[in-house]
């Protein structure tokens, strides 16, 4: 009897000592994800000939560009399996129809920021290019704050949103390029996608680490996702978010991240681009990279202007057999980050 009273003590014991381990693990792991963020400043401005609204920028539209920036945080994540078929509790969320029965919302613990360019050309057509690109970025927005997405699957996202602008019945019309990022708080890592022109660079003690590619059916004419009407269906460039590049890699502490629209990168040379964002380098002050921020998208517009000046998008464009001298006037947007682990 003795025997057995002592394996019965040893076996609480042991049970006592998983469950607080099991506790502090899981508290451990919610401290990290709550410490996990980015640090993002947004900056820029409309192409000449646009006012400058301050009040526009603060709801997310630079011109014909959009922009977002989202964190969700899923109590989903800290709960084992067995304790989310327990106790009669479902998870909410909807399914993902690639693969049935797997939830869109797992692993969804993450901070996700975004930028679009409404492509120009629809003015043409009467119709303004910046209701696109904002509307896609509101419903990436909107889906990243209600947990319905994968933390490091910003495809799938940007897939979703544009699904959803699809199916709307008030159907909008227009074109946009679009570039996500995800910081997974899970396993820290970055999850891009990128269709198009925008895209992202991330710099580390002066030296690029990661950086996106344009993607473009010929010279200045880069992949979108587009809503065309019927009768321009045959006219119109129309990729599909599965075209989108994507790439996923670990950061660290302090690593610095630009999201830009073609604004950016047509009018200010990477090296100069390095060198400003190495000066946030492991800057957690957020009023110190909206500065650094602000200087960019200056910067990027006081280039547009030059005629003078052999920009990235006259060195692409003498590439290409065309004569463009100077800057480019465009939509100027970016979003400034930095990793904070």
């Amino acid at each position: 009897m003795q025997a057995i009273a002592g394996i019965t003590r040893n076996i609480s014991r042991a049970l006592v000592q998983g469950v607080v381990q099991r506790q502090q693990h899981v508290e451990a792991n919610r401290k990290a994800q709550e410490d996990t963020r980015l640090v993002t400043a947004v900056s820029g401005f409309p192409k000449p000939g646009i006012k400058f609204n301050i009040d526009t920028i603060l709801r997310g539209q630079i011109g014909d560009d959009a922009f977002f920036m989202a964190r969700h945080q899923d109590d989903w994540d800290g709960a084992d399996a067995e304790d989310k078929e327990l106790g009669g509790r479902l998870d909410p969320r909807p399914l993902d129809e690639e693969n049935e029965g797997e939830r869109i919302g797992r692993r969804s613990s993450a901070d996700v920021i975004g930028v679009a360019d409404g492509v120009g050309g629809w003015r043409a057509y009467g119709v303004d290019p910046g209701l696109f690109s904002v509307n896609l970025m509101k419903s990436c927005e909107r889906l990243v704050i209600a947990g319905y997405f994968a933390g490091d699957q910003p495809g799938k996202l940007l897939a979703q949103a544009f699904r959803e602008m699809k199916e709307n019945k008030q159907q909008l019309v227009g074109s946009s390029t679009a570039c996500l990022m995800m910081l997974s708080h899970t396993d820290l890592k970055l999850y891009t996608a990128n269709i198009g022109d925008s895209g992202f660079l991330v710099v580390r003690q002066g030296e690029v680490v990661h950086r996106s590619q344009e993607q473009q059916h010929y010279f200045n004419t880069p992949f979108q996702l587009s809503l065309p009407p019927t009768e321009l269906q045959s006219e119109v460039l129309s990729d599909q978010p599965e075209s989108a590049d994507q790439y996923e890699f670990p950061v660290q502490d302090g690593d610095v991240i630009l999201l830009a629209t073609d604004g950016i990168f047509d009018n200010v040379p990477d090296q100069i681009l390095i060198a400003e964002m190495d000066k946030v380098q492991n800057c957690k002050d957020i009023e110190k990279i909206q500065q650094c921020a602000n200087g960019i998208a200056l910067m990027a517009r006081k280039l547009s202007r030059d005629p003078k000046f052999m920009s990235p998008f006259s060195v692409n464009a003498l590439a290409a057999g065309i004569v463009a001298d100077g800057g480019k006037p465009d939509d100027i947007t970016l979003l400034l980050a930095t990793v904070a682990l």
